[in-house]
């Protein structure tokens, strides 16, 4: 049996990345950068007026207040896409819209609401005086060209569209998608649009495990079940491994009579890292590599699915697609209420996080029923990290936690 550490490190070790693709900017969301994103232009790409107004020479309102303005000839316009090109001369004024470039030799903008245009506009009054860069951003304060605006391994969201977007990337070079299969084993089984029979359960755990994986990255397809059957299981995962990049299994990972994940994998050669993980819930945990494909065998109980999932899958999917942080990120989080461990192995319990009148992260352990309590993890946004041999942690005890993917 081996730490919870010590297994995300077998995964990320024995994950090869997959190749880059070109795809269009528009589809590029939820995707993997696989190369830095450069600017093309300074940003902004000249000085610009971040308020409506009246771009003048600081020098030339000194002194204005509402009961003495300063009166300047009003010689143009600036707006958005149409910006004035003359050279603002000392007792000129140029009427700017926000986001237009600032005119030569102006070095302020006043706000139109401090103001008021007189003689059919020939003239603007201004009622309070300006300092140089006033309303201004300057040119390349954002970026310069040439700058990385984007790192390879950052996961492509809306605010990074838009950055794609103002450097030119029409096409973007991404990791591929990883292929996951997933399959649900056991002869108590039965589809989510059947009545179950005695001793029958309907099948929960796909949904779960398709979910993840589409979240992180993956395209994912449901496999029928497999039955608890031996030889039906191994010609299962032998097809399925030939098409997958990743194959993921529940149920049929423990020491009973009808647990056949392992013995399946063994009589088809694939090569076993590890079987069993310090862990609560999810200690019968199976990770291995069948020909190109990596198989990870997951207990069937559906919290312990979604533990084991997030802790190994899930690296392994993120890893696949070189992503920066493949493995769920750590943080700190004051514990909301007791929480109680396990003698000889670390539990990851499912809380909820939200932040106090203080502004602490704090992480309130769910009353749950253990890992089959699947309607209690539905609450579950967090998993608190209780060491091995910890049997009671009192709240208010700095923890470290792992959030879920949503």
């Amino acid at each position: 049996m081996i730490q919870v550490a010590e297994a995300i490190r077998i995964v990320e070790a024995q994950t090869a990345r997959l190749p880059a693709e070109t795809i269009a900017l528009a589809g590029a969301r939820g995707r993997v950068l696989a190369e830095d994103v450069v600017a093309d232009t300074d940003l902004p790409p000249f000085d610009r007026a971040t308020m409506d107004g009246y771009a003048v020479r600081a020098a030339d309102t000194s002194g204005a207040t509402a009961f003495a303005p300063v009166r300047l000839a009003l010689v143009g316009e600036a707006a958005a896409g149409a910006g004035w090109r003359g050279e603002l001369q000392p007792g000129e004024a140029v009427r700017i819209m926000t986001g237009a470039p600032v005119p030569a030799s102006a070095d302020s903008v006043q706000q139109v609401e401090v103001t008021r245009e007189l003689e059919g506009g020939a003239f603007v009054e201004i009622e309070r005086a300006t300092t140089a860069g006033q309303f201004i951003t300057k040119r390349a304060t954002e970026i310069t060209r040439g700058e990385t605006a984007l790192r390879a391994g950052e996961t492509i969201n809306a605010a990074k569209m838009a950055a794609l977007a103002s450097f030119g990337y029409a096409q973007v070079s991404v990791s591929a998608r990883p292929r996951v299969s997933v399959l649900a084993t056991g002869t108590e089984l039965v589809d989510v649009s059947a009545q179950p029979g005695a001793d029958q359960i309907r099948d929960s755990n796909t949904y779960s495990l398709l979910a993840y994986a589409e979240a992180a990255g993956a395209t994912a397809e449901r496999l029928p079940f497999a039955g608890d059957d031996a030889e039906l299981l191994g010609r299962v995962i032998g097809e399925s491994a030939q098409r997958a990049d990743v194959l993921v299994l529940s149920g049929g990972v423990s020491m009973g009579v009808y647990d056949f994940t392992k013995t399946a994998l063994s009589a088809l050669g694939a090569e076993i890292f590890f079987e069993r993980v310090s862990l609560r819930p999810g200690k019968p945990t199976v990770f291995a590599r069948l020909g190109q494909t990596l198989v990870f065998g997951l207990p069937g109980n559906p919290v312990s699915v979604s533990v084991t999932f997030n802790l190994f899958a899930r690296t392994a999917i993120r890893a696949m697609q070189g992503a920066r942080a493949a493995a769920l990120v750590e943080e700190d989080a004051v514990l909301g209420r007791d929480a109680r461990g396990a003698s000889e192995r670390a539990s990851y319990l499912p809380a909820e996080l939200r932040t106090d009148a203080t502004g602490r992260l704090v992480a309130e352990p769910l009353r749950w029923g253990g890992s089959s309590d699947f309607v209690a993890f539905t609450r579950a946004d967090a998993l608190v990290i209780v060491a091995a041999g910890a049997r009671t942690i009192a709240a208010g005890t700095i923890v470290r936690v792992v959030r879920l993917p949503a």
